[in-house]
């Protein structure tokens, strides 16, 4: 079974987050894995996953960390695939440190960044199937479904909830 995208995350704490991209992709049909490969704490299983992405058949990989969040731009470095890199909110500091460790990126080794949280990690998945959809008619058809339903789903006028 082909599977084009890759999540990833820090630590199991940050799959509340994450899990926003699966349930896009999810409702897409877009097939995915999901692993915990810490930039820190786990070294060679992110080297591993970057040197052999392209030979397992991944075309996109979501990367999402919190605090230093270095998980995305390693990655990024270990792989010619694109990288989208989602922050993840923290205590100390909301997330503002996870945002700007993911931006900060240097010429070479770009990372799609998307806004920190729940709703960054739901627009990753929608990035990454945007990726994808390029060379598949089926999945730009059923993305375009999706967003005329958000549309759709927009009141025109107010109304008292």
């Amino acid at each position: 079974m082909d599977i084009p995208v890759g999540i990833i995350m820090g630590s199991q704490s940050d799959w509340p987050t994450m899990k926003e991209a699966a349930a896009i992709l999810d409702e897409l049909g877009v097939a995915y894995e999901a692993r915990i490969v810490s930039a820190h704490r786990t070294p060679d299983r992110l080297w591993d996953y970057g040197k052999t992405a392209v030979e397992r058949g991944l075309r996109v990989i979501i990367a999402g960390a919190g605090g230093a969040a270095h998980l995305p731009g390693m990655m990024a470095s270990k792989t010619r695939l694109p990288v989208i890199g989602v922050p993840v909110q923290t205590r100390a500091l909301s997330g503002v440190d996870s945002l700007y460790s993911i931006l900060q990126m240097p010429k070479g080794y770009p990372v799609a960044t998307m806004a920190i949280g729940a709703a960054g990690a739901a627009n990753a998945g929608l990035m990454a199937a945007g990726i994808l959809a390029l060379s598949d008619p089926a999945l730009a058809q059923r993305l375009d479904t999706w967003r005329q339903a958000l549309s759709d789903s927009i009141p025109e006028e107010p109304r008292d909830e």
